[in-house]
């Protein structure tokens, strides 16, 4: 039994389906999360739980890419396609550490009723901290995703039908 394929399918093409959901939808929530107390109430644990699954997924569809590439002809296209697939991983990385972080942040360090609950200076610049990263981070980890998506169906589909019926 191979562990990358199901029913006969290689696993890549089931698991790039759930990144390029997972990964958008993490980057916004994140935003929002940082952004607007509302959505960080609503969201809570949600938050980490988005992060690392986005953690955990990445670097499995990434093998599974791997595996795959091993057994289709080799071109320029998914060479093109496996090569902007590298660097999402340290993107995705960093999204998922930062949604863990930002939720651990807000429910467990932020809270002014603790003990150690910092000032208030240091929790508005933490928070400040957290909106630019989650911008940047969420951002370009979408923006690469959108590239690799973009790439790897036009390895896959481009000349590959016909602008016409053809039955």
């Amino acid at each position: 039994m191979d562990i990358y394929q199901v029913n006969g399918l290689p696993l890549h093409v089931l698991l790039v389906h759930v990144v390029v959901i997972l990964v958008p939808a993490t980057a916004l929530c994140l935003v929002l999360f940082a952004l607007w107390p509302a959505a960080r109430r609503r969201l809570g644990i949600v938050m980490a739980i988005l992060g690392a699954i986005v953690i955990a997924v990445v670097p499995v569809t990434a093998q599974a890419g791997q595996w795959l590439k091993d057994r289709v002809a080799d071109t320029p296209r998914i060479d093109a396609h496996a090569n902007l697939a590298r660097g999402l991983w340290p993107w995705t990385l960093a999204l998922g550490i930062l949604a863990i972080a930002s939720w651990l942040w807000y429910f467990f360090l932020s809270r002014r009723d603790t003990q150690r609950a910092p000032r208030a200076g240091t929790r508005r610049a933490i928070a400040i901290l957290i909106a630019v990263l989650a911008i940047g981070i969420g951002g370009y980890a979408t923006y690469q995703t959108v590239l690799i998506g973009e790439a790897g169906s036009r390895a896959i589909w481009e000349n590959s039908f016909s602008d016409t019926p053809l039955r």
